[in-house]
């Protein structure tokens, strides 16, 4: 057992897969593993990912799930269910991995279960109070478990913090973000803040968050803004961004495709309603697509873990959090597909960026007349202290 930091984007899920086929191939015996997500949608996401894998992609082997969503495998959110469907996989001699939300884990504890390990992605996550007591109480049920995150949470006031061993276990490896670099893995975020006259008021925040976000993307290279995410102050000013101003129009005009989804509100493509799976489909579709330009809103619910391949470019308009901000920087540091397969083949030198065609994530943060100066210097000194120091941020609890 143990804790895993690597940053976003250096391959955590490729790690926990790694392992679980090893497991798999090695078990004497049918194995019950559970993989632990923050949200539904990122749960949804790992196990399609788990499921093509090679050395999990086998008949031997079935997915469950443990949430409140809707899905086209097993899924239940009772703890007899999940007893039920763990028996009739040991009845039919196949490995069960069960994915299931920090929300949800409480079921599966409650169900009795024996885990044979268990995997937690986003585990900065795991020290909220209301998700802790399961989180302990499978620690007391299962001896392999390891945590996964790119940002740590830590406490000296309590025993949820990253820092209690005795549930958390030692840092088994923790990846430092300039060897990803060098290695081709990633590519390193560029800061750009983009000042302005503007006075950004309270009342009028949709105005100049559009006025803004337009702005922004005519200041910028074509090339490192093909694919951008915005996070947005709040869902309020998100929605009041897309139905009363012209922000819809005017991203049109300029050739670029718009989505947006929110909790409150759902997913649309460009002015289309969409359910969830037609929205990651779409993105997905942008995303590997050369020849879309689209600008992609959202209000926290993609900033962890979510893969929204191809992204160039990110503009916050909201001050973030010290895990927020490192997970929202990870978003758009991926490399650009054609460039990995470079590297790989040796056409390009690993870590030599200015080669790339994407030498680097542009992040940018409106500086207006009255707001975003300290938040571009402390997204700046979070850059310097992950990507130069090479040092994990550590948030308190």
């Amino acid at each position: 057992m143990g804790q895993i930091y690597v940053p976003t984007g250096g391959g955590k899920t490729v790690i926990m897969m790694q392992d679980c086929a090893r497991l798999m191939r090695r078990a004497t015996k049918k194995m019950t593993i559970v993989v632990v997500a923050p949200r539904i949608l990122l749960a949804n996401q790992l196990c399609e990912e788990f499921r093509e894998y090679e050395g999990i992609m086998r008949p031997d082997v079935i997915m469950g799930h443990v949430h409140s969503g809707e899905t086209k495998h097993f899924h239940t959110t009772k703890p007899d269910r999940i007893a039920m469907f763990d028996a009739m996989c040991s009845e039919a001699d196949a490995h069960r991995i069960i994915f299931t939300t920090y929300h949800s884990l409480n079921r599966v504890v409650e169900s009795g279960i024996k885990i044979d390990c268990i995997y937690y992605d986003e585990a900065h996550n795991s020290v909220q109070k209301s998700f802790f007591k399961s989180v302990w109480a499978s620690a007391q049920m299962c001896d392999n478990r390891y945590y996964f995150t790119a940002t740590p949470r830590i406490s000296h006031k309590h025993d949820r913090g990253m820092n209690n061993v005795a549930v958390y276990g030692e840092v088994l490896c923790n990846v430092p973000a300039p060897e990803l670099i060098a290695n081709g893995s990633i590519v390193g975020p560029k800061i750009v803040p983009f000042k302005t006259d503007i006075e950004r008021v309270k009342s009028m925040a949709h105005f100049c968050d559009a006025n803004t976000v337009t702005d922004i993307l005519d200041s910028l290279d074509e090339s490192h803004a093909a694919k951008v995410l915005v996070a947005a102050p709040n869902t309020r000013v998100l929605w009041n961004m897309i139905s009363q101003t012209d922000l819809l129009s005017e991203l049109s005009e300029r050739g670029y495709e718009v989505l947006h989804i929110t909790s409150k509100y759902g997913a649309y493509v460009n002015k289309t309603k969409v359910n969830r799976e037609q929205f990651f489909q779409t993105l997905h579709e942008y995303g590997m697509d050369d020849s879309k330009k689209f600008v992609l809103f959202h209000y926290s619910i993609l900033a962890e873990g979510i893969n929204c391949p191809g992204l160039t470019h990110t503009i916050l308009l909201r001050n973030l959090n010290l895990v927020e901000m490192a997970q929202t920087i990870g978003r758009v540091i991926r490399v650009n597909r054609d460039d990995a397969k470079d590297i790989a083949s040796g056409k390009i030198p690993a870590g030599q960026c200015q080669f790339y065609r994407k030498p680097f994530g542009t992040v940018t943060v409106p500086v207006h007349s009255n707001y975003g100066g300290a938040i571009a210097s402390r997204l700046q000194r979070v850059v310097d202290t992950i990507f130069v120091k090479g040092v994990p941020p550590q948030a308190l609890v």
